[in-house]
């Protein structure tokens, strides 16, 4: 049994890499990390009439995300309780029920068990269906259209959850009058790592940008002279880091609202709604918060690139990446376009930064399959004692630069609570002793 103590040490910016090998930690992780935590299941607009669903994972449990006809949404295991077998294959759809392939039980929209073939000789009519329906999820909750879930009826309510981490998630939520849309369809592909990297570079790590992404902007920015400029500037600019509950992001401080990553098409469309951007969240809030971030454990999304995705862990040295485009739902076609075209270029499965990550990843995986890399201690110290509480009016715990690890140490150190065994109240009671202290250093 390992001791969580020596795992990670985030007070001391310490962490043992055995966290990301070790198919011990792993399975434990799937019962006291992802069975505890809020996962994000899907969004309102992949379910767009009753019958309307989607498969997904809550770690490596499958699950049925489902509009019911009222208009209401539940989840359940994809699971039959027969045999086990899938009670649906398809990745999504709009169904009237579901019917397991394998002996042919057959399940409601609501995850009820409605139909055994052959109940009248096989079982004597002895069965109570209502007894044998999948297993509910028992949590939802759906925040500006997205659709979240948790096992854990003890867990706390999704704001309290999030914390001062919903006044950033809102800065992609609630950002224009109509909406959010995904483009349809989830991206999907695996990589040799650890959950743990991806998540903890989208909620903590500008660090490796200007070495990882080098070679990638040399081949965004064709042009030397504007290459150089924009390397110059973004060394220069000021940016924040946000940590909260384990929720990190970062981001520059930009000037305006445009150039974004879509080009010209999209940059007009976002001059044309500018005031409204700046009347549902803030001008702060839409010219600051649009960098990386994550909700922990596995939901992240680069706003400035308008994709998102789900880590979902498949044993310790993998994941399946599952990545959406998001676009304005009311912006006119070729801003559309612009944001599916960029996105493809820079944060798909061939992107050129997404290629990068994966490639770092893999390659960390690959280093510690061997003895004594294993027992190599990483650094996360940087920032380390620096950090400011309530920075330009934002709110939680904030950095005055982004280049810092302070959202990796409270990834780690959430992750540590939950991999001790503390209840959800244990939890907030450290919570709140951390925050008092926090307040009290910004005082003095």
């Amino acid at each position: 049994m390992f001791d969580v103590t020596e795992l990670v040490q985030p007070d001391h910016g310490l962490i043992n890499p055995s966290i990301y090998t070790d198919p011990e930690v792993y399975q434990a992780e799937l019962e006291r990390v992802f069975a505890r935590s809020w996962l994000f299941l899907a969004h309102d607009t992949q379910l767009a009439r009753p019958g309307s669903f989607v498969q997904t994972y809550m770690a490596e449990d499958p699950v049925l995300v489902v509009r019911q006809r009222d208009g209401s949404v539940k989840a359940f295991l994809n699971q039959c309780r027969h045999r086990g077998m899938r009670i649906c294959r398809a990745d999504e759809g709009v169904a009237r029920a579901f019917t397991c392939t394998y002996h042919g039980w057959g399940y409601n929209l609501a995850g009820e068990l409605v139909n055994v073939p052959m109940q009248d000789r096989a079982y004597h009519d002895e069965i109570d269906k209502s007894k044998w329906g999948p297993t509910q999820v028992p949590r939802l909750h759906n925040h500006k259209g997205f659709i979240f879930g948790t096992w854990d009826e003890s867990a706390p309510s999704f704001e309290d959850y999030l914390g001062d981490m919903l006044w950033y998630f809102d800065a992609l939520a609630d950002r224009y009058d109509a909406g959010l849309t995904l483009v349809p369809g989830a991206t999907k592909w695996v990589i040799d790592c650890n959950w743990k990297f991806a998540a903890e570079q989208f909620a903590s790590d500008m660090y490796h940008v200007p070495s990882s992404h080098a070679s990638a902007l040399v081949a965004l920015i064709e042009d030397p002279a504007v290459l150089a400029e924009f390397q110059q500037q973004s060394a220069a600019a000021p940016g924040r880091q946000y940590a909260g509950n384990g929720h990190g992001s970062g981001f520059g401080l930009r000037p305006d609202l445009v150039p974004t990553q879509a080009g010209p098409d999209f940059d007009a469309w976002v001059v044309a709604n500018r005031e409204q951007i700046y009347r549902r969240i803030g001008e702060q809030r839409a010219l600051a918060v649009n960098g990386h971030n994550t909700v922990f454990p596995n939901f992240s999304w680069l706003t400035i690139n308008n994709t998102m995705r789900v880590w979902h862990p498949r044993g310790p040295g993998q994941i399946e990446v599952w990545s959406w485009t998001y676009l304005p739902k009311d912006a006119d076609e070729r801003a559309k376009q612009a944001v599916r075209t960029s996105t493809i270029r820079t944060f798909s499965a061939a992107g050129v930064f997404e290629t990068d990550d994966g490639e770092n990843w893999t390659e960390i995986q690959q280093v510690l399959r061997g003895h004594q890399a294993r027992k190599t201690t990483f650094n996360a110290q940087m920032g380390l004692g620096h950090e400011r509480h309530g920075t330009d009016g934002m709110p939680g715990r904030v950095t005055d630069d982004m280049y810092t690890e302070m959202a990796a140490r409270g990834m780690y150190r959430r992750w540590a609570d939950l991999m001790s065994g503390l209840s959800w109240p244990e939890i907030t009671e450290r919570d709140k002793a951390r925050h008092q202290r926090d307040q009290e250093a910004h005082l003095a």
